[in-house]
């Protein structure tokens, strides 16, 4: 793991343009050990862990504006002036606000197992959300017991046993206060009237039995986008790139090279 000021991250590769992983809420970088491995050969590969994750350092509020700019002080610290972000779930959506804040730092966006707005307009879900998740904890659960109860529930049928135990062990790591603090967090995004006018190469990657974020949504999403491509990978939950690493790479990379004139 290296460290660099207030963030910790996990880095493959060399060769430019860079690509910069941002995990969900249940990870950390190693979430995206996967793509470090199999993305590398072609490009300088970076998973950061969230502030308040592993030893990056909490913000003191939690919210997507100041997730934003760890982010950008992050890319600016290794001193990155332009990468393609690759987000899954909450990652996706920083991957979005960051895009709407900071233009000029992207090059293209692959959102995996995401949305443009969480839970829409609907406070009545969001409450049943928070309750759902924070609840648990008010009672004295541990993060392990909440990760060994919602992990199974996120992933599709096909995954392996090491695919489960790896990600319910970085679920259980969270700090408690980290947790509570992004789920609260998550709750307020909505990029929904924003999406349209994103103008770069996007990605946009579903499992076909995630039932956070349906492939369905994502593919709608996809056709408000000038420059987009979707793919839907079947056996896949909501733990996409893990899950169905091979199929994840390879559509990653075929972006990537696809848009290289773009990129370059």
């Amino acid at each position: 793991m290296l460290q660099i000021n207030d963030i910790s991250y996990e880095e493959k590769g060399k060769t430019l343009p860079p690509v910069i992983c941002l995990h969900g809420i249940g990870g950390d970088s190693k979430s995206f050990e996967p793509q470090l491995l199999g993305l590398s050969g072609k490009h300088r590969v970076i998973a950061w862990n969230m502030p308040g994750y592993q030893s990056s350092k909490p913000l003191e509020k939690v919210t997507f504006e100041e997730l934003s700019n760890s982010l950008k002080t992050f890319l600016d610290d290794l001193q990155i002036s332009e990468a393609s972000l690759v987000g899954q779930s909450i990652g996706g959506m920083v991957a979005q606000d960051f895009f709407f804040r900071y233009p000029e730092k992207v090059k293209s966006l692959t959102l995996i197992a995401t949305t443009s707005a969480f839970g829409g307009r609907d406070e009545r879900f969001k409450k049943k959300f928070l309750d759902l998740r924070l609840k648990p904890l008010s009672l004295g659960k541990k993060m392990s017991e909440l990760a060994e109860q919602f992990v199974p529930e996120i992933l599709g049928n096909s995954y392996s046993d090491q695919v489960l135990e790896n990600a319910i062990n970085s679920m259980s790591k969270i700090p408690v206060k980290t947790y509570k603090d992004i789920i609260s967090c998550l709750v307020t995004f909505n990029r929904y009237k924003d999406f349209e006018k994103i103008d770069i190469p996007c990605c946009l990657i579903a499992g076909g039995e995630d039932m956070n974020s349906p492939f369905k949504t994502m593919e709608k999403m996809s056709f408000k986008l000038k420059n987009a491509e979707f793919h839907c990978i079947k056996e896949a939950g909501h733990l996409v790139n893990l899950e169905a690493p091979i199929k994840t790479n390879k559509i990653i990379l075929e972006f990537l090279e696809n848009n290289l004139h773009v990129l370059r």
